[in-house]
């Protein structure tokens, strides 16, 4: 796909046109499919770091679409970081998929094939990427 980069921005800007702020909705998610997980978050009572972390992940799968300048190194630094904290690897893996199927929740019939086949590309992308560490 030569143009993941526009695709990947055409389904942000969907996303952000129907919903204000995915963040509690990407974590709900989160928690709910992996409940160990919310504790670690105790400390974060306004959800600014959880914002912050998604914003990380889009960031890192925009690099991976466009000039992969830095999404390598981001990848394997914030998996490290992660098991330090404690999240099982597993968790830290699946963490785009989980955006992903929120995502397409939330843009709902205008999430079209493409979205889903680009998203699906790069998530693959990083995922080979923290397989190979």
């Amino acid at each position: 796909m030569d143009n993941a980069l526009d695709i990947l921005t055409a389904s942000l800007e969907l996303v952000a046109e129907r919903c204000d702020d995915p963040a509690p909705l990407v974590y709900r998610r989160l928690f709910a499919e992996n409940p160990a997980i919310e504790p670690l978050f105790v400390r974060d009572k306004s959800g600014i770091v959880r914002g912050q972390m998604l914003t990380v992940a889009i960031e890192t799968l925009m690099d991976l679409a466009g000039p992969g300048y830095y999404a390598t190194g981001m990848l394997q630094s914030e998996r490290v970081n992660h098991d330090g904290l404690g999240v099982p690897m597993e968790n830290f893996d699946t963490f785009f998929v989980t955006v992903k199927t929120t995502f397409s929740e939330i843009a709902g019939d205008a999430w079209t094939a493409e979205m889903d086949e680009t998203w699906a590309m790069l998530i693959a992308r990083a995922q080979a990427v923290l397989a190979d560490r």
